[in-house]
């Protein structure tokens, strides 16, 4: 596997990667790799020919009072994990790559980032769809894969591919669970055991709320019923606990199909972040 740190190397390298009509499908992560992002490359090579894998921790998307410095990295270890996958190439840039001294352009994302996690963290996706704009620019992939487990920042970079002409397809991959449900995240490394075994709360509470929903349920008295049961569960608190159209991400009140349930919610200092389909 190459790992590529220079912008010119990489476009020699996927320009070689592409010679004969093959095709490139582009994985972003942040790296501290766990089978959630492996699920994401899996995918990545059932749909193209050559798997690109970018790691980096980008600053412009975490706030002031957020971990940036903290946040896990291991180069060699998501090295050997990527090359165990079959990846060809790993992206690794530093941040002076990035955003070289004199760096002022940004994407300002419109209504679809105001909401639910935009509220709670405001320009966090302004970051992400500015980052993700250069490495499809970076790259030139056929294809970018990216988790459905931040359905806000999919719907996001969906609109961002359509409304500035990206010439890709972006594709949802399906959320990584655990055996008990959490969500694979790289945030949960943070939780202590207790904090853990009480996690699971949260991914149970969406679950019920969602199906009492389909089934016909209140939609105010289902998200109720949820951030209550989260913070029974051990959780201090609940950002949101949202119905949304899955396309505009407008907050329903009603349910209609498609719809996706919306969560955040802190334990410790840990914020999490989970989503289920209600149909």
């Amino acid at each position: 596997m190459q790992i590529i740190r220079d912008i010119a190397m990489l476009r020699r390298a996927v320009t070689a990667l592409k010679q004969g009509g093959k095709s490139v499908a582009l994985v972003p992560t942040m790296g501290a790799l766990h089978d959630g992002h492996l699920s994401l490359v899996r995918m990545a090579k059932r749909v193209a020919d050559h798997v690109v894998v970018s790691i980096f921790v980008n600053p412009t998307q975490f706030g002031p009072n957020e971990d940036f410095s903290a946040y896990p990295r291991d180069e060699a270890r998501d090295a050997a994990l990527l090359a165990q996958e079959g990846v060809g190439l790993l992206w690794a840039p530093d941040v002076a790559i990035m955003y070289p001294a004199g760096h002022s352009t940004h994407i300002e994302v419109a209504e679809l980032g105001a909401d639910y996690c935009g509220a709670a963290r405001p320009g966090h996706f302004d970051g992400v769809a500015t980052v993700v704009s250069k490495l499809f620019n970076q790259v030139h992939p056929d294809v970018a894969i990216f988790g459905e487990k931040d359905w806000q920042q999919l719907a996001i970079i969906r609109r961002m591919a359509r409304d500035l002409d990206f010439a890709l397809d972006i594709l949802g991959a399906p959320i990584a669970r655990d055996v008990d449900g959490l969500a694979l995240s790289s945030r949960n490394a943070y939780l202590s055991s207790d904090q853990r075994a009480a996690a699971v709360a949260f991914p149970k509470a969406l679950q019920a709320a969602a199906k009492a929903i389909a089934g016909g349920a209140d939609v105010d008295d289902a998200l109720a019923r949820a951030k209550a049961d989260i913070v029974a569960g051990g959780f201090d608190s609940v950002d949101y606990v949202a119905l949304a159209d899955a396309g505009s991400l407008e907050r329903l009140d009603v349910f209609r199909a498609p719809a996706r349930l919306l969560a955040a919610a802190r334990i410790g200092k840990t914020r999490l972040i989970d989503n289920y389909p209600v149909d």
